[in-house]
């Protein structure tokens, strides 16, 4: 399942086709990984272009599952604004109390948060806000 991921973020697609189609095949591919393709992202997931990371980040709240977690979280140490605020996009996802202490166990992330809130767009704010109130309730 891996490979069949790893190629479909690499394909040279238009922006349309992979938020109309793209990643919502990533995300039913994602649902399919068994231990060892989550272990195989887990290893190649910060080599990857910038792009395909980007694409990957927007399409892992279909399980919100520890691999999932886990991904986002070192993706969060790159740094490109654009990869960082899809992935806090996609962490609103994780609710529950353990993904919660675990994001808030790293003051970095909040602190990054914070300092993007003051120059951000409306969208994104709404976004960054919307994580922070998540995260702390």
């Amino acid at each position: 399942m891996y490979r069949e991921l790893d190629n479909l973020l690499s394909a040279d697609t238009t922006e349309d086709s992979w938020y109309d189609e793209g990643c919502v095949i990533a995300s039913e591919i994602l649902s399919e990984f068994s231990p060892k393709d989550w272990e195989e992202l887990s290893s190649k997931v910060l080599i990857k272009p910038l792009e395909w990371q980007k694409k990957l980040a927007y399409c892992m709240d279909s399980n919100c599952n520890m691999y999932e977690l886990t991904i986002l979280l070192s993706l969060l140490r790159i740094e490109d604004e654009e990869l960082f605020e899809i992935c806090i996009d996609t962490l609103r996802s994780f609710t529950t109390p353990e993904s919660k202490q675990i994001i808030l166990a790293d003051p970095s992330i909040l602190h990054r948060v914070n300092n993007i809130l003051s120059k951000a767009s409306i969208p994104v704010k709404k976004v960054l806000e919307d994580f922070l109130v998540k995260i702390h309730s």
